[in-house]
């Protein structure tokens, strides 16, 4: 815990856990405002985990979530109405403390002089000079001058964000870029799936942020909470602007939790986990390792959501664990699909169809999750065939793996760069935005048709960075993105579909058959996966190092 005192009664700090409220209890605090919704990272407890916590700590507690780098007027009253109702001295978290640090700042400008705010929450580590000038502006921020400015802003570190800086760090050293992220953690979350079925340790799967931002790279600690394209600003919280030359747009995608009623109550115990989140993987292999006989689901969301395979991934390394100890045979394994199909690209279905009869799993296709039980132990699915009327249905359960629906973060839905679905609209070639040409976007929020995975990442970064460097030297793109994926399908402990493709499906593999052939189970493919990959994508993926993963070159037909 990092608490930050702003006032003799009101402290911020970054994201809490549950272990921290007895701690916390004995420093004082009195009450705990939340102002970070539940959800919002792969590495974050509920606010309910928090609140029994908080409880048992004898402290009050008040949810007021806000939207990262979106508080409103609304918001600022809502936290006013707290901060009415709770005792003194009281903590406010969220993922940095900069939203508490907001909210505050809003509230007290109505009662304290706005030099007094700034010193005060300057000296706690939060810079509020862009809440300053809001006020000042009648509410706007504006963003025709900047609080900094650079050739090249990165929205997002993920595997696509820090790829991206490291490749145009590399052939244009020069570069004046900025990567913004709030994160202190990077997460290898290909690795999840494979610490739910007890083959890494979590830690493993996670490194400190600082560690990996490349040499020369500035990291803006925040988050963001709007575009202005037409003035090439960035918005921040704490009403911060960035001004960009150029912009890439690549953070990671919203796991919506909430959209399945009852979800968030009882992620963690009562038998729910999810590989899609850092605390829960170990409690899926938890999950495998106890249990003797019953019913176990395994579901799948409509799509997109990253890695389409990684549902019934963690369906396949369970059934694997039970057939090696013996208890398959009292299991009934379901696989809950939202969709139709078990795999989009045919030619892999043939070899996860063998594996699927081999642990007698029963594949129940347009069953979508709405609603969870978790003391009851019991899912409710909808059920949309094409050709019948949609229906309901309710399974009890024993252990139930969840993957959670996804979207696209709340400031890219709103944002002028979105589609009307939503994602960052780009060129499916280029990766550049189809109206703003100072924009490109990779990963997993941009609307280009491909499997949203860290390996087409991977493609991706150096197309971009090809094409901004080209963009810089006032000429036009030169790389072209063919759409090329990878879905490591781990289908038992020892043995991989290495399912490689492109746009339409075409296979996209990097190997020739006779070393690999990813249509079939291999222990080469495993050895890729659990020995070989990790490496490559912490120190050659993410320090500008693109091997295998050369961009296309666009050829310009001539006369």
């Amino acid at each position: 815990m990092d608490i930050k005192k702003i006032s003799e009664k009101f402290s911020v700090s970054a994201q809490i856990t549950a272990e921290d409220l007895p701690a916390l209890a004995e420093q004082g605090f009195r009450a705990i405002i939340c102002n970070r919704p539940d959800g919002e990272g792969a590495d974050q407890p509920s606010f309910e985990e928090i609140e029994q916590a908080a409880g048992e700590a004898g402290l009050e507690t008040r949810y007021v979530p806000v939207k990262s780098g979106m508080v409103h007027d609304a918001d600022v009253a809502a936290f006013g109405e707290a901060l009415k109702e709770v005792q003194r001295p009281l903590l406010a978290y969220c993922r940095t403390g900069t939203r508490s640090a907001t909210l505050w700042s809003f509230h007290e400008s109505k009662k304290r002089p706005m030099p007094e705010i700034l010193a005060a929450t300057k000296a706690a580590g939060y810079d509020m000079t862009g809440v300053a000038r809001r006020i000042a502006n009648g509410g706007k921020t504006p963003t025709d001058t900047g609080d900094a400015a650079f050739d090249v802003v990165i929205v997002g570190a993920g595997a696509g964000g820090i790829s991206v800086a490291a490749s145009l760090k590399a052939r244009q050293p020069d570069l004046d870029i900025a990567v913004i992220d709030p994160a202190d953690i990077h997460y290898y979350q290909p690795g999840w799936t494979m610490v739910g079925g007890g083959v890494f340790e979590a830690q493993t799967t996670a490194k400190i942020m600082a560690a990996l931002i490349p040499k020369g790279v500035h990291w803006l600690k925040s988050a963001v909470a709007a575009f202005e394209p037409e003035n090439n600003a960035v918005i921040l919280d704490g009403c911060r602007v960035v001004k960009y030359g150029r912009l890439v747009v690549c953070p990671g995608l919203k796991l919506d939790w909430e959209a399945v009623e009852g979800l968030e109550d009882t992620l963690g115990r009562n038998g729910v986990t999810s590989n899609y989140r850092y605390d829960l993987a170990p409690y899926t292999w938890e999950l495998v390792q106890g249990l003797t006989e019953g019913r176990a689901l395994f579901t799948q969301p409509p799509m997109p959501i990253k890695c389409a395979g990684a549902p019934q991934k963690a369906m396949y390394l369970s059934g694997d664990a039970w057939h090696r100890n013996g208890r398959l045979k009292d299991i009934d394994i379901q696989f809950m699909n939202a969709g139709g199909v078990l795999f989009g690209v045919k030619d892999y279905v043939p070899a996860l169809e063998a594996y699927v009869a081999k642990y007698d799993a029963t594949l129940n296709f347009f069953h979508n999750l709405i609603a969870v039980d978790g003391q009851a132990k019991t899912a409710t699915f909808q059920i949309a065939r094409p050709d019948a009327a949609p229906d309901r249905v309710t399974v009890d359960f024993d252990m139930m793996h969840v993957c959670p629906p996804q979207v696209a973060p709340d400031f890219i839905r709103v944002s002028p760069l979105a589609d009307s679905a939503g994602w960052v609209d780009v060129d499916q070639v280029t990766l550049r935005h189809k109206t703003y040409d100072n924009i490109w976007s990779l990963g997993d929020v941009m609307n280009a048709p491909n499997a949203k995975t860290a390996a087409a990442a991977r493609k991706q970064a150096p197309t971009v960075a090809d094409n901004i460097v080209a963009d810089i030297a006032g000429r036009s793109p030169v790389a072209a993105y063919d759409g090329y994926g990878s879905c490591p399908l781990t289908v038992e402990r020892g043995k991989i579909v290495l399912a490689e493709f492109g746009y339409g499906g075409v296979l996209k593999p990097s190997f020739p058959a006779f070393l690999l052939d990813g249509t079939k189970p291999s222990r080469a493919a495993w050895f890729l996966k659990e020995t070989m990959l990790p490496p490559i994508y912490w120190k050659a993926m993410l320090k500008g190092k693109e091997w295998l993963a050369k961009p296309e070159k666009i050829t310009i037909a001539r006369d």
